[in-house]
């Protein structure tokens, strides 16, 4: 078995419109990255669309219908459901296949026909709440993989998403937090947007693990944040499936926060969640693309993330 990459073209096809941050751009470097000679062993597939069945286990029905009612039929205009959160006549199938995508990476994770998967698709999902579209998000992936693993596959009880997105995953908060068999783990920026995730958020089961970073935070206190609180909690749960919420914002270059983080703290974060991944679930792990919006520090750092998947 080997890494499996997921990506569609009409992700990069999602317009946000001129100077917006969360951009095709990101996507276009990445991929131009992973086409390199030492991605060769890679493994490729495209991304599926979600059915709305997928949708459903963590969005209700008539948000789902809201999100596509915003949807621009044709053309180039774009409508904005918030100030950060556009939508254009592409964002529809992108958001559909970034969710079948990690849903996908989950039947062939358990199907054993890949060890590991990352999901090079856009938009992002973590700040997707239960029935609010925001911070660039519409539909929540790692949630509703998370979900979804867990109400397909009998040999999974539990599924934990861990988060080192600089931003505060609150959509993943919002959706887990009264699920004691769902765990939501995140180091972040504090203060930051979305100005949630405070450490006394604990779930209804200890199901919640929040560490706030200070603005310049090294890559010290990131670690410790880690090795003292998320990987302690996140053994403690011992769950059958692992999805990264993997956003590469917390780099020192990132122009949308203040963390100090290098591409080596990436490699480290991975490393550490494959040990527990090995020991509590059998090394299964879906990883998704969330932040990062210095495109080549972006791509560098994913580049590096997905590397250490293959080798793990």
């Amino acid at each position: 078995m080997s890494t499996l990459l997921l990506t569609h073209p009409v992700c990069m096809k999602h317009d946000t419109g001129e100077h917006h941050p969360e951009r095709a751009a990101r996507l276009r470097k990445i991929l131009s990255y992973l086409n390199r000679e030492e991605f060769f062993l890679l493994h490729r597939d495209e991304a599926p669309m979600a059915s709305h069945a997928q949708l459903e286990l963590a969005h209700p029905t008539n948000y789902i219908e809201a999100v596509e009612r915003a949807v621009p039929k044709v053309g180039d205009h774009l409508n904005a459901i918030d100030g950060d959160t556009i939508v254009s006549a592409d964002t529809w199938e992108a958001a559909l296949r970034s969710v079948g995508g990690a849903c996908y990476g989950v039947d062939e994770v358990m199907a054993k026909k890949a060890r590991n998967v990352f999901c090079a698709t856009r938009p992002p999902g973590h700040h997707a709440e239960t029935t609010k579209a925001m911070g660039f998000c519409f539909f929540n992936n790692a949630a509703i993989a998370a979900i979804h693993a867990v109400a397909k596959y009998p040999e999974v009880k539990k599924a934990a998403v861990i988060d080192f997105d600089v931003h505060h995953g609150n959509g993943t908060q919002d959706i887990f937090y009264n699920s004691p068999n769902l765990f939501y783990g995140s180091s972040h920026q504090s203060p930051g947007y979305p100005e949630t995730g405070k450490e006394s958020d604990t779930g209804v089961a200890n199901n919640i693990c929040n560490v706030e970073l200070a603005p310049g935070s090294r890559p010290e206190e990131f670690r410790a944040a880690y090795e003292e609180k998320i990987l302690p909690a996140l053994r403690a749960f011992n769950p059958d499936f692992l999805i990264i919420s993997a956003g590469f914002d917390a780099h020192a270059r990132d122009p949308l926060a203040h963390l100090r983080l290098t591409v080596q703290d990436f490699i480290w974060v991975t490393e550490e969640l494959l040990k527990v991944a090995n020991e509590c679930c059998q090394g299964r792990v879906v990883s998704v693309l969330e932040g990062g919006y210095d495109v080549d520090a972006l791509a560098a750092s994913v580049a590096a993330h997905v590397k250490t998947l293959m080798h793990a």
